[in-house]
């Protein structure tokens, strides 16, 4: 379709945010066409601020306005929780019960996208096991998240630090008979006695 330059420059901007294909990226475009000047600023300004004022924490790698984040701040340090990325920490701290800190990989270890063990913050978290009683690898259950985990947790056996990997299995609520067998023998595998 063939919209006017302005709206045509908007919608190829809004389609580069994840998940935005061309059909979203012309509703948003044509919403926002309906605000306010005001709410149009206040758009333009919270994207500004945002970009102007969060960082990632110097010593996790989670997003902050400090050098330092809350977490990182008030948290039992002897525990470190690795994820892939700060939206990990949002989904865990949901949970409420986890009192001790994360570390931050931004990404993880994919051979087939170039990406190894240097290009992502190992050598940083390795950097922070002095006092920790123990890290646990909370990357994604796939192919790269396991190698991840699998590579982190050589290193730091080694250290006499315990290290742990979240549980796999079935999620709560599922039905056994539409899982995975991958999923099945996960849960087969991480079973717990009651």
């Amino acid at each position: 379709m063939n919209y006017v330059k302005p709206l045509s420059k908007l919608i190829a901007e809004l389609t580069k945010l994840p998940g935005v294909g061309e059909k979203t990226a012309a509703r948003y475009a044509y919403s926002i066409l309906n605000y306010s000047d005001e709410d149009v600023t206040a758009l333009v300004s919270a994207i500004e601020d945002v970009k102007k004022s969060v960082h990632f924490c110097k010593i996790c790698g989670n997003f902050t306005e400090n050098e330092v984040c809350d977490i990182c701040l008030t948290r039992d340090k002897k525990t470190i929780c690795v994820v892939k990325e700060p939206k990990d920490v949002l989904a865990l701290e949901k949970v409420k019960g986890y009192k001790g800190v994360y570390h931050i990989l931004h990404g993880v270890i994919s051979p087939m996208d170039h990406i190894g063990p240097n290009d992502i913050r190992i050598k940083e978290l390795l950097s922070r096991l002095d006092g920790v009683q123990e890290v646990i690898l909370a990357t994604n259950p796939d192919v790269e998240g396991e190698a991840t985990a699998m590579y982190i947790a050589s290193l730091i056996k080694p250290l006499g630090i315990k290290c742990t990997r979240i549980a796999r299995g079935l999620p709560e609520g599922s039905v056994i008979e539409y899982a995975d067998e991958n999923t099945l023998s996960q849960a087969l595998k991480l079973r717990v006695e009651l």
